[in-house]
């Protein structure tokens, strides 16, 4: 069985968000599109969101007081828990989606794996639950949390396609650099169509 793993598609990261990708919105709607047409391809529809804590740093990940960010490990803060940047973009068809992740709750998080579902479960769990063997993934950004989550599919054994037209990345030149990483580890970076 294959699931489809929808990674961070929140205003935050859509234009007008604090940590916006251009063309964050029109990949929203894309990857509702492509949920539409393809409703039968999946087992399941897991979509994660950053959940981070509205105090503190998130364990360094939100730049301290007087600490500038340094776009890597260290960010501006971003998709706090309840606030509006945290929603999913409204493009995204949220009721196409089975299950939700949040991921970083006072802690650094790129992968979905990272995060726990609603209920309190283990992504790994609740795909087991569903058969699932392989996964599509698509989100935001495509050289950060896209290429985590997808790194960590592979590492728990699941067949990976990486669908680079429903993605989108901070920056051309680490985006390509993401994709090579990620065909080298064994996944299929290709075109959703």
């Amino acid at each position: 069985m294959r699931a489809l793993l929808v990674v961070d598609v929140q205003n935050d990261f859509c234009e007008g968000g604090t940590l916006a990708v251009p063309g964050g919105a029109a990949v929203a709607a894309a990857i509702s599109a492509h949920m539409n047409a393809r409703a039968n391809r999946y087992a399941t529809v897991v979509a994660s969101r950053d959940w981070h804590d509205p105090a503190g740093t998130n364990g360094g990940h939100f730049a301290g007081r007087g600490e500038q960010p340094d776009y890597i490990s260290v960010w501006p803060v971003h998709c706090v828990a309840g606030a509006q940047g945290a929603d999913y973009h409204p493009a995204l068809d949220v009721t196409l989606i089975d299950h939700h992740v949040r991921k970083g709750q006072g802690a650094p998080a790129y992968s979905l794996f990272d995060g726990l579902t609603y209920e309190g479960s283990s992504v790994p769990d609740l795909l087991d639950r569903y058969d699932v063997t392989a996964v599509d993934v698509v989100g935001i950004a495509s050289d950060y949390c896209v290429l985590q989550t997808a790194r960590s599919a592979v590492a728990q054994g699941l067949g990976v396609v990486v669908f680079r037209d429903l993605c989108v990345g901070v920056d051309e030149t680490t985006t390509a650099a993401a994709y090579h990483l990620l065909e080298r580890a064994g996944a299929l970076v290709a075109v959703s169509a």
